[in-house]
């Protein structure tokens, strides 16, 4: 199980180095600069696909600079959401990379993107959903006290648990993910991890707790 990421996808964990600030999300597209990547010239398509698909940097400069605002502006459509956008955005890019092939047509090529972006889309919208039930369970059991006088927004909360859970032992993460991620019972842990309920039970309490005043220093620290 891979660990969330931190609101993107870390590229340079997958050994993406050379394509991390080329595909940095950055701000929404200007009316102005989504006319410029209109007037660009259509890329060669075939030549184009068959360099990315030898991982040739140049190549992926040219795609990201012909198809990076006509995404964003597609993902933007289809999830109306901006932040969820941006995020899919990068998932999308990040796939490009890492399934690249050559393509003859444009036609065929843009759909492929577009399978790519809702997919990408599709995802990012149920990992938002599982941290937004895992908000409410995390706070709900292990620190409802605290939390009532933590001054911060939900999307705050979201993006510190997000940092801190990311900071936990491999085994300690994983253990948290089946449990209210994934929604595996207690029972079903158990048995894949050779222990019994009541040990599984001790773990996600402990580290529930650890977790709670990791986010809640973080964010006292802050204020």
């Amino acid at each position: 199980m891979q660990p969330p990421a931190n609101n993107s996808l870390c590229l340079e964990s997958l050994g993406l180095e050379p394509f991390v600030s080329l595909f940095r999300v950055a701000p929404l597209i200007t009316s102005k600069a989504k006319s410029q990547d209109e007037a660009r010239p259509a890329p060669d398509i075939a030549t184009l696909t068959h360099l990315m698909s030898k991982g040739d940097e140049e190549a992926f400069r040219e795609f990201h600079g012909a198809y990076f605002g006509r995404l964003l502006g597609y993902l933007l459509v289809v999830t109306k959401d901006e932040q969820l956008a941006r995020e899919a955005l990068q998932a999308t890019l990040l796939r490009v990379v890492r399934h690249a092939r050559r393509f003859d047509s444009e036609e065929a090529f843009w759909s492929w993107l577009t399978v790519l972006a809702r997919s990408a889309a599709a995802d990012e919208r149920r990992r938002a959903t599982r941290y937004a039930s895992f908000l409410d369970r995390f706070f709900q059991k292990a620190a409802v006290d605290n939390v009532n006088n933590v001054n911060e927004t939900r999307s705050r909360l979201k993006e510190v648990l997000e940092i801190n859970l990311a900071a936990l032992p491999v085994e300690e993460r994983e253990l948290l993910e089946q449990k209210y991620f994934d929604r595996q019972s207690v029972r079903a842990i158990a048995q894949t991890s050779e222990l019994s309920d009541k040990a599984v039970e001790s773990r996600l309490t402990r580290i529930r707790q650890k977790l709670r005043d990791m986010v809640l220093a973080q964010l006292k620290h802050e204020r």
